[in-house]
């Protein structure tokens, strides 16, 4: 009969060094782990309800720009478009003069836009990416004055502008707005994550000032967050109403003015308003068509890291 003696200690160690020696066991994936998942039909059902409460309010502001200001007020409304459309836009064009206030408008929003784009990238830029004395407080200083509510300055940016003799004009709505709070802090955080410290070194390396370190680098790695800060920041000037309208006159308006003018009378109609603000929209929706690629892609860009 035959007996088995214990596990002394050095064969302990040696099973215990064996057991760690062993090779990982290879990982088990989750079923379905990989595959491409479909929208079910309440998703479907789910988008069709928002893209349709999307798009209701810019087809009812048709449907009334469409109709004389008895069937507006008929109750219950009309819910189809009319045919007084091409009446109603010629009576807003003449009336409030949406030709010039919409070539300001432009003009407005377009100086604001390419100014905003180039201060706001070179100094998020610096904020993200050079090294000086002070760039924390600098940062702390620009931040907080989105705290700060645009109220409080009217009164003396108002007696500035007047002062230098823009009363009226549309510098007096274009300087004060070139460079934004929000546009830094959004380039800051955007180039702080998608530029790395290497490729400015590389660009110093093979002899780029800093200047044309912004020129070949620094630009195309922020021309998606570009695209977003100039699409929030054109539409944003394009909708500007209470400085233009504290700072421009009836003879040189802005298009949020000229609209404002437009149903200042006792009893508006209505119609003639939406066909108005039907026009102020038309813009808008043409710049999404044609940037609107690019835009999506840039907000996707900054969503999706790795």
């Amino acid at each position: 009969m035959t007996t088995t003696s214990p596990i002394t200690a050095p064969d302990r160690r040696i099973s215990k060094a064996a057991a760690r020696s062993e090779p990982p066991r290879p990982r088990r994936f989750k079923p379905g782990a990989g595959r491409q998942h479909h929208a079910g039909p309440f998703a479907y059902f789910a988008l069709i309800v928002v893209g349709l409460g999307s798009l209701f309010p810019l087809y009812w502001t048709l449907v009334t720009a469409s109709r004389t200001q008895d069937e507006v007020l008929d109750t219950p409304p009309p819910l189809l478009p009319g045919g007084n459309l091409f009446n109603n836009l010629e009576a807003a064009w003449e009336q409030a003069h949406l030709g010039t206030a919409i070539l300001n408008t432009f003009i407005v929003s377009s100086c604001i836009t390419i100014a905003t784009l180039f201060f706001c990238t070179l100094a998020g830029y610096a904020f993200a990416k050079m090294r000086f004395k002070g760039r924390g407080v600098l940062m702390t200083m620009v931040v907080a004055t989105l705290t700060i509510p645009p109220q409080l300055s009217v009164v003396p940016l108002f007696m500035m502008m007047s002062d230098i003799g823009w009363g009226g004009q549309l510098e007096s709505v274009i300087f004060p707005t070139l460079v934004s709070a929000f546009g830094v802090f959004f380039m800051r955080q955007y180039l702080l994550e998608a530029l790395p410290y290497e490729l400015i070194e590389a660009g110093r390396m093979d002899g780029a000032n800093n200047l044309r370190v912004v020129w070949s680098i620094v630009l195309p790695v922020a021309r998606p967050a570009m695209m977003v800060l100039g699409m929030l920041t054109f539409v944003q000037a394009w909708n500007d109403f209470f400085w233009p309208y504290l700072a421009l006159n009836q003879e040189n308006p802005t298009l949020q003015v000229a609209l404002g003018q437009l149903s200042a009378s006792y009893v508006p109609d209505q119609s003639i308003v939406m066909a108005g603000a039907l026009i102020s929209t038309l813009p808008l929706l043409v710049v999404f068509v044609i940037f609107g690629k690019q835009i999506v892609g840039g907000i996707m860009s900054g969503a999706v890291k790795g």
